[in-house]
């Protein structure tokens, strides 16, 4: 196929984060750019996804983007319509395997705050809290976070813990009783993509964006980024997926 020559740092991110979505799977998704991840890689690559939304749509087919995570739009020719509870017992049970969350930080072992900044009692910034995120994040096999990359996001420790990570190393999920075998997954970032290396689980980087060194992504990262032992390059956005992106978000929501 044909390499795309102009695109921006969100349709990248959103066809970075869509590439990690395979076929065939249950994905629970959020509001903005993770709807559009999914619904590049439903039209792409992935049409046996089912995306699963927080107010109780199950598999819908998204021709059109949803605005939020209860919109009509989210329920088209769905599996089920059901509510809430329902999606979050779905998730107790372990039938969803993907999770997309977000946050305003993030530390080496994924923890994600997205409800204050500053002390709890008394914040610099008061945030929009967590929703469904804890859910997603203690309950689904694997955990995709999409964020901007920066010292301020990428964080020694965060100020509040909204969604769990891996806590503080091997072993703690399961000792706070979550389910074993969960947890994060990858960051997918404007500069690049990390996992978490399978003995410390500290987060890692295993690949940078177009253009970006590795250097460039350890000098915006606020604490130690282990390094994989083969760093790749990401390839940039495809003609295909940039015109499919640009047909969904045809109004420039978000990209």
């Amino acid at each position: 196929m044909t390499m795309a020559i102009n695109y921006n740092p969100t349709e990248l991110l959103i066809c970075m984060a869509s590439r990690l979505i395979e076929d065939n799977t249950t994905a629970f998704v959020g509001t903005g750019i993770p709807m559009l991840a999914v619904m590049v890689a439903q039209r792409r690559h992935a049409p046996g996804l089912i995306p699963i939304f927080e107010f109780g749509g199950t598999g819908a087919i998204l021709e059109t983007l949803p605005r939020q995570v209860g919109d009509r739009h989210t329920y088209h020719q769905a599996i089920s319509a059901s509510w809430m509870a329902d999606i979050m017992e779905t998730a107790q049970r372990g039938c969803i395997e993907y999770g997309f969350l977000g946050g305003a930080q993030i530390d080496p072992y994924g923890n994600l705050n997205s409800t204050v900044i500053g002390p709890h009692a008394k914040p610099k910034v008061r945030l929009p809290g967590s929703g469904g995120a804890n859910d997603v994040g203690s309950l689904c096999w694997r955990t995709i976070a999409i964020m901007r990359h920066g010292r301020q996001r990428f964080v020694p420790k965060c100020d509040f813990v909204t969604t769990p990570g891996y806590l503080d190393g091997p072993g703690a999920r399961e000792r706070v009783g979550l389910p074993a075998g969960t947890g994060p997954y990858r960051v997918v970032s404007d500069l690049g993509i990390m996992d978490y290396e399978p003995g410390s689980l500290r987060m890692r980087l295993v690949a940078t964006s177009p253009g970006i060194t590795a250097k460039k992504v350890l000098d915006e990262t606020g604490f130690e980024l282990l390094l994989a032992p083969s760093i790749e390059q990401i390839q940039p956005p495809e003609k295909d997926e940039l015109l499919i992106l640009r047909e969904i978000d045809k109004d420039k929501l978000y990209i």
